[in-house]
């Protein structure tokens, strides 16, 4: 059987078999690496040749592995994954001296609640760093973590599996009303929200699946992709709004509102704070997710959880 040396390799061909590998796709592998797809596809050839398999064959949409490359995917990127750790070791991050930017992916009301205190921590602690916010749909989340284009990830990600993570908040589902609202001072059941009607985000699945699994599809008089709209919606009418407790609250304390807390199918659930293992060790991230743990944890305090 043939034996492979480690001098036999270059060290960017484990890169690039990396990158194809969580990509399953050419072009994508080499956008993250900022190389060419031709040299991609040229380290490819290379690294076939070296292992003697085809590594990756043509599948709908990009490349899946083979049986030697998915065997050999495990040991490379843990392998990436120390020398990279190393590497950040050898040097630290000044938050005072950085220009750095930092990418994170928050939806829409998450970003409006969390990101005036990010930035004001940041212009005291970091003065030339910078912050970028994305909204990025659950199948390009994990990639864009992994490839780097993401720092960090919050909010309630169930799709995110495989990336480090870390609880920052628990939540749970509630009913946003109107202040003055017929049903607003009654104990809700299942007759109650029986009689509601509803603006339904569709941002958050889960609150589609709560409607579903009460059988109220049918009294849904409104949709909207995102949060920030319902509550004005709310206030101007008698529809009902399913949304996190921890948003709702910053609603009604600027008086208008009513939180019903009925019993609801799915009802708890926690924020988040997601980054991949790729970046475990990296000095810049880690100054960021201790940042972005103790904001959270003030907002904890703040919010009497």
């Amino acid at each position: 059987m043939h034996a492979m040396h480690i001098n036999t390799i270059d060290l960017n061909l484990l890169r690039v078999f990396d990158a194809v590998y969580r990509t399953r796709n050419v072009s994508r592998a080499a956008e993250a690496l900022g190389l060419t797809q031709p040299a991609v596809s040229h380290a490819l050839t290379r690294l076939r040749l070296l292992l003697r398999d085809p590594l990756f064959v043509r599948a709908g949409g990009g490349v899946r592995p083979t049986a030697k490359a998915s065997q050999l995917a495990g040991p490379i990127q843990e392998g990436l994954q120390t020398l990279q750790g190393a590497l950040s070791d050898s040097f630290r991050f000044d938050p005072e001296e950085s220009q750095r930017t930092f990418r994170l992916h928050l939806s829409d009301i998450g970003e409006s609640s969390f990101m005036p205190p990010l930035m004001a921590a940041l212009l005291a602690r970091a003065p030339h760093v910078r912050a970028e916010t994305f909204q990025l749909d659950s199948a390009n989340l994990a990639n864009a973590l992994d490839d780097g284009r993401l720092d960090a990830a919050i909010g309630f990600l169930p799709t995110l599996r495989e990336m480090n993570k870390l609880p920052l908040i628990n939540d749970r589902y509630v009913v946003l009303v109107r202040e003055g609202h017929p049903l607003a001072n009654r104990r809700l059941g299942a007759k109650g929200l029986a009689q509601l009607e509803y603006v339904m985000v569709r941002s958050h699945s889960d609150t589609l699946r709560i409607l579903a699994l009460l059988k109220l599809e049918g009294r849904v008089r409104m949709a909207t992709p995102h949060f920030l709209a319902a509550p004005g919606i709310v206030r101007a009418t008698d529809l009902a709004v399913i949304m996190p407790r921890n948003i709702a609250r910053g609603f009604a304390r600027d008086g208008g509102y009513v939180i019903l807390e009925p019993r609801l199918p799915l009802q708890d659930f926690s924020v988040d704070l997601h980054w991949s293992h790729r970046t475990e060790l990296d000095p810049a991230n880690r100054w960021f997710r201790h940042l972005l743990v103790e904001l959270f944890q003030i907002q904890r305090l703040a919010s009497g959880d």
